[in-house]
């Protein structure tokens, strides 16, 4: 991807962001009472790209399929006519989205997210575990106003639980190999894939849900959303290895740290490679030269070029699935976010 590409898919993400960040605002802004409030916004405030919301208004724009600007995300009619506001629809992603952050920092205990301390350590585990869950009801509140007169809200409703319960289930997993040696990669795929990917999947397919579309439609967008999020959480565990902590917004090497699981751990362990010997055991901290020579024993072991050819194939079947949607401008960009997944900077 060159420069001019990634500047016209950062401008389509910024300005869509603009639209969800001023609509978050409006649902936060009725949590409280403070600290409750403040904890509920921290994470918001600290930033973040936003690239689930963003990629279910693209995925609406597409399958729309109408030259319209300004585009009508608060007012999109579906098959019988109701009107849907996709902008709430959206919104609720990240709402969720954020609720995830928070519990995951208390469970690893990190420090930092987005580049600021984490929720947990800002405020305290008890406001944080609340803050969490206040986001996670507020998710399903935004979502079930967003089409109230349309009897598809209860698909999309019922299809958001289940992307909640399965993403339980994918941090239990990851939980879980913690406490075990090594985990085979299909296993680790099988984790990412409920862990991330069902979140992705959803922010995909919930237009097509909410709009009314043929079951097809919502398949291909869910399959989309899978295979481009699992793509998005291996480049995801490069990024932790490769990329500075100044420019990942946390501790560089903190899944090392917390002996994760990830595929660069499970392939390099298979390809002979003692990485105990990278452990600091009882210290969280590495300096950029710990990681550096982490870095260059993966890539003399193919762990590296392992990873980066995964998350390519899988960036590519992902693409695949929207061969069935209408040919326009942001079909392309919905292919497009996919390679940016795979090359972005943190």
């Amino acid at each position: 991807m060159g420069q001019k590409d990634s500047s016209r898919i950062l401008d389509a993400l910024h300005s869509r962001r603009d639209l969800i960040n001023q609509c978050l605002i409006n649902h936060l802004d009725t949590i409280g009472p403070a600290p409750l409030s403040d904890a509920s916004n921290h994470l918001f405030i600290a930033g973040g790209k936003r690239l689930r919301p963003v990629v279910c208004l693209i995925a609406a724009e597409t399958i729309y399929n109408q030259d319209l600007s300004p585009f009508p995300y608060e007012n999109l009619l579906d098959y019988s006519g109701s009107s849907v506001n996709m902008l709430d629809a959206a919104s609720s992603l990240e709402l969720i989205h954020i609720f995830t952050l928070i519990h995951d920092d208390i469970m690893d205990d990190d420090d930092l997210r987005r580049g600021v301390p984490s929720v947990h350590q800002k405020f305290n585990i008890n406001t944080a575990i609340l803050a969490g869950d206040i986001l996670y009801s507020k998710a399903f509140e935004t979502l079930g106003h967003c089409a109230e007169h349309s009897s598809n809200v209860s698909l999309a409703l019922t299809s958001l639980a289940t992307v909640c319960s399965d993403i339980c289930e994918g941090q239990a997993l990851d939980v879980q190999f913690g406490d075990v040696d090594l985990v085979s990669i299909e296993d680790y795929l099988r984790m990412i894939e409920l862990k991330t990917g069902v979140l992705f999947a959803e922010s995909a397919a919930l237009p097509a849900q909410l709009l009314g579309q043929p079951p097809e439609i919502i398949d291909a967008l869910y399959a989309y959303g899978l295979l481009a999020g699992k793509a998005f959480q291996i480049y995801d565990d490069l990024l932790d290895l490769t990329t500075p902590s100044s420019t990942l917004g946390k501790q560089r090497g903190s899944d090392l740290s917390e002996q994760k699981q990830t595929i660069l751990t499970i392939h390099a362990t298979n390809a002979g490679v003692d990485l105990s010997s990278f452990v600091k055991e009882g210290d969280s901290s590495y300096s950029e030269s710990d990681m550096d020579s982490l870095v260059g024993a993966l890539e003399d072991s193919g762990t590296i070029s392992y990873a980066h050819g995964l998350s390519q194939d899988l960036s590519i079947q992902a693409k695949q699935q929207l061969e069935i949607l209408p040919s326009n401008h942001s079909r392309e960009l919905l292919s497009d976010i996919v390679d940016f997944f795979c090359q972005r900077d943190h």
